[in-house]
């Protein structure tokens, strides 16, 4: 199916109008690629038929939401990432009284209760909040839940010992029939919300703002904008960490910014 450009627009700004999600600055070959596979899935052969269909319809417009959004990810994805953070910033946020993260685009949640561990095996949990935000309601409700297959288990165990974990990961979940539940432990200083980074502003100030394989998906205008956010919303010294495939190249921010990891894409707010 091959989808024209100006249609694609059409319905992109039909969707922002009306829902005010703005998918607009998406890379434009990532949103015709995920939009085609929805429209495949619904057996919809034309771009005025789903746009009829999602302006009409709110719960099939959340069906567009839940297969459209980006939903890849995995506990201690690029595990040196998460070892980098041990050793370079997890010590220097230990200097804070209370400390506030941000994890923006943060999916199912795998992410989140990676970043809480290693808060916990730093004496940090207690006295750290974590906003954990994503566009995707139903990504949302999974991440709440903090049940996941089993059979992802022994791929994240060898993720968590490359981050430089030295415990036994399964002391953090509890298993039952083919799932496992991540400990209440790690949820208690957990708040999840719908955040679209796309059109929503800053809601806080924060030590720390990891946003990993999200920019990927978006043009070089809305990584401008939404860099711009990020630097808006973290304290002097503060901290961001990206995906390995990201930068800070597309912002004009970078100037403010030092290289805390270079290799693991961590970068710290020098004014």
């Amino acid at each position: 199916m091959s989808l024209e450009s100006a249609a694609l627009k059409k319905l992109l700004e039909s969707i922002r109008l009306k829902y005010g999600y703005d998918f607009t600055e998406y890379a434009e070959a990532s949103v015709k690629r995920r939009v085609t596979h929805f429209m495949a899935l619904y057996k919809i052969n034309e771009l005025e038929q789903l746009d009829k269909m999602i302006l009409q319809d709110e719960k099939f417009f959340e069906a567009f939401i839940q297969q459209v959004s980006v939903t890849v990810t995995e506990m201690f994805r690029d595990p040196l990432f998460y070892k980098s953070m041990r050793e370079n910033v997890l010590k220097r946020l230990a200097t804070y009284p209370f400390i506030k993260i941000w994890i923006a685009g943060c999916a199912t949640g795998e992410e989140v209760y990676s970043v809480a561990i290693l808060l916990q095996e730093e004496q940090l949990l207690n006295r750290s909040v974590i906003y954990a935000t994503d566009i995707n309601q139903r990504s949302l409700h999974i991440a709440k839940e903090g049940i996941y297959p089993v059979a992802k288990m022994k791929e994240y165990t060898v993720n968590y010992q490359k981050s430089g974990g030295t415990k036994a990961f399964s002391e953090y979940y509890k298993s039952k029939y083919n799932s496992v539940m991540f400990n209440k432990a790690l949820k208690q200083n957990i708040v999840f919300a719908s955040h679209n980074l796309a059109v929503d502003k800053s809601f806080s100030e924060f030590q720390l703002i990891i946003c990993r394989n999200v920019l990927i998906y978006f043009n070089q205008q809305l990584q401008n904008k939404v860099l711009h956010l990020f630097y808006e919303s973290l304290c002097t010294f503060g901290f961001l960490g990206l995906g390995s495939k990201e930068s800070m190249l597309a912002s004009d921010k970078i100037k403010y910014f030092e290289d805390v990891d270079r290799k693991e894409k961590i970068f710290m707010k020098s004014k």
